[in-house]
């Protein structure tokens, strides 16, 4: 009877982790052709050009703590891995 429940509790084990892998991909496969397909409306919708001073680079230039801030939202929403999350803080960080 115990090798039963060990087999059984291994099963369930393998089951839960194999069920998590699976939506973590199909959330991350999600969200990249969501990106795919907002990328391919974003042409049809041309904005009307400004009529504005050319900015310097500066001004064009994210902050660290924007990009660190954007790089922490991937991470949450699945989009990272930790160890992407982790090359990419370390790039902007220097």
């Amino acid at each position: 009877m115990p090798r039963l429940l060990r087999t059984v509790a291994r099963t369930a084990v393998i089951a839960g982790t194999a069920t998590t892998v699976s939506n973590r991909v199909s959330r991350r496969q999600g969200n990249r052709w969501a990106k795919q397909e907002a990328s391919q409306e974003a042409p049809q919708e041309a904005p009307e050009p400004e009529q504005a001073e050319d900015p310097s680079p500066a001004d064009t230039t994210p902050s660290k703590l924007d990009m660190l801030s954007q790089l922490g939202e991937l991470h949450a929403n699945g989009t990272l891995t930790d160890e992407e999350f982790a090359a990419e803080k370390a790039k902007i960080l220097g």
